[in-house]
């Protein structure tokens, strides 16, 4: 493994153990929204070429992360309800008030970098603040199992077994590396699953969280080549080099961002 790429995942890796074991949803929603506001920032940067970033409609929506379990539930369900029509009316309102210096496709950029950043990454925190007989507390952790387990079991079989190239979208992630990305997010959240049932008498099948694992790392994939599908479109390498060996903030969280609100309902329907 490259040794910045080592060093960055050592230094990063406890601090998000510490913030998931001693944090609480507060917490949580502001460190996320400062994450989403990051992202935003490295995805205008990403397109300015092609358009214009409404910025400050972009890092609000990011921000509005802050406030997930601040504001009561029934304000909360009706921001996220009308939050998609909120949105385009703010955009193109900005459109027409500027008199088309901001144009169409400004805001349908924009629109897109606020739907795959903010529309996605939104549901940690949402996860996170489950109570229930499962703590979010704890199902959070299956996410970054599925996510980062998946990454490293993906890279390591890829590198040292992988012979199938598997899309032109990906060029060095081949078909063997993708299946021990699965097998790699099934046995991590094995042994999470094992380690609360054994000492927070907790009752997680293992069946059930290797199948809901197995999906999750099937879609935290699907969200590793979407990033790339937007980094081929505007030919960057990476989003930035905010982390050195593993690129910028998007790149570390493009599995996460799309795992997160299919494990918000998986993990809270069959766990």
């Amino acid at each position: 493994m490259n040794l910045k790429r080592l060093i960055t995942a050592m230094i990063g890796l406890p601090i998000v153990v510490l913030l998931i074991v001693f944090g609480n949803s507060y917490i949580v929603d502001v460190v996320v929204a400062v994450i989403a506001v990051i992202a935003m920032y490295e995805y205008g940067k990403c397109i300015q070429e092609e358009a214009r970033f409404i910025g400050w409609v972009g890092y609000l929506s990011a921000m509005l992360i802050s406030f997930m379990h601040v504001v009561p539930n029934m304000v909360l369900n009706t921001v996220i309800t009308l939050g998609v029509p909120i949105l385009l009316f703010v955009l193109f309102l900005h459109v027409i008030i500027s008199d088309m210096k901001i144009t169409f496709k400004d805001a349908a950029f924009t629109f897109m970098g606020i739907l795959y950043i903010v529309g996605f990454l939104g549901f940690l925190p949402l996860l996170y603040g489950v109570t229930g007989k499962i703590s979010g507390k704890f199902l959070v952790w299956f996410v970054i199992f599925a996510a980062w387990g998946s990454d490293a079991f993906a890279y390591w079989v890829g590198r040292n077994l992988g012979k199938h190239k598997f899309s032109s979208v990906s060029p060095n992630k081949t078909i063997e590396g993708c299946i021990g990305g699965m097998i790699g997010a099934m046995l991590f959240s094995i042994i999470c699953s094992y380690v609360m049932n054994t000492y927070f008498d907790m009752e997680i099948k293992y069946y059930v969280i290797a199948i809901l694992s197995a999906i999750l790392s099937i879609i935290g994939q699907i969200g590793d080549f979407s990033a790339s599908v937007i980094k081929r479109y505007f030919d960057v390498k990476d989003f930035s080099e905010l982390f050195p060996g593993h690129g910028g903030m998007l790149d570390r969280i493009d599995s996460v961002m799309f795992i997160a609100p299919f494990a918000y309902f998986l993990l809270t329907m069959f766990l």
